[in-house]
């Protein structure tokens, strides 16, 4: 039975770890990033390893994701949880362990107070930036300094929390929202799900619904409504929420 968010991602991994699991695309920039089960959960992994082993995070502590929708993104909010982290998905200032965010959403990103800052470009290739705001660690390159594997922390119980900020959620609440959710949108085991993040900006759409109900994601920013048709026969979309 899934309970928890690293559950349901190992879940996931484990159906079909070559398979896509989450494909990005950004139509303003022509980047089209794929990453299998198993490519996502080496990010997931080394996110994981740098809270606990570079930052020196612990079970319970909050990370803030101060981030738009993108495969980073994913990698992190799954990497926090899997650490046994929460994480403030950037509603509402409040003080925490470690902010997340990009060059364009660091002024935001200020009113979370923090000793430990990482900013990401969201670049294609995951490149890193060549100028880093002050104060900030780049954390694509940071990220790659860690293992490919998460060995450490104490197991995610389905009552921790797992959302932090305006409201709290357990892991067992997330859950329960995401299955509910997944049901409302249309998603079923084995789909595949065409999200436009203008649509759906929220994590609980774009990446929790899906990964709960068992389907991959086409995850596009930007997007072409024009190349909409030939991106749902070529990606094999089963579901369109554009």
């Amino acid at each position: 039975m899934t309970n928890t968010i690293p559950q349901a991602f190992a879940a996931a991994v484990r159906r079909d770890p070559t398979a896509p699991l989450l494909t990005w695309y950004d139509d303003a920039s022509g980047d089209r990033t794929e990453l299998s089960g198993a490519t996502l959960d080496n990010w997931v992994s080394k996110t994981a390893n740098l809270l606990v082993d570079g930052v020196g995070l612990g079970h319970g502590d909050i990370v803030a994701l101060v981030l738009p929708p993108h495969w980073q993104t994913a990698a992190l909010l799954l990497g926090t949880s899997v650490a046994g982290l929460a994480a403030d998905l950037g509603e509402e200032p409040q003080p925490v362990e470690a902010v997340f965010t990009t060059p364009d959403l660091v002024v935001r990103a200020t009113a979370w107070s923090a000793l430990d800052r990482y900013a990401t470009g969201l670049l294609p290739l995951a490149m890193p930036l060549r100028t880093l705001p002050e104060g900030y660690a780049d954390y694509v390159t940071e990220v790659r300094n860690y293992g490919d594997h998460f060995r450490g922390g104490a197991p995610v119980d389905p009552a921790d929390l797992a959302l932090s900020g305006p409201y709290e959620l357990s892991h067992s609440d997330v859950i329960e929202a995401a299955t509910e959710r997944a049901a409302e949108l249309g998603i079923a085991a084995g789909d595949r799900v065409l999200v436009d993040t203008a649509v759906h900006p929220e994590a609980a759409d774009w990446l929790l619904a899906p990964l709960v109900a068992g389907a991959s994601v086409v995850l596009c920013a930007n997007l072409d409504r024009a190349k909409l048709e030939s991106r749902i026969t070529s990606e094999k979309v089963s579901v369109s929420l554009a």
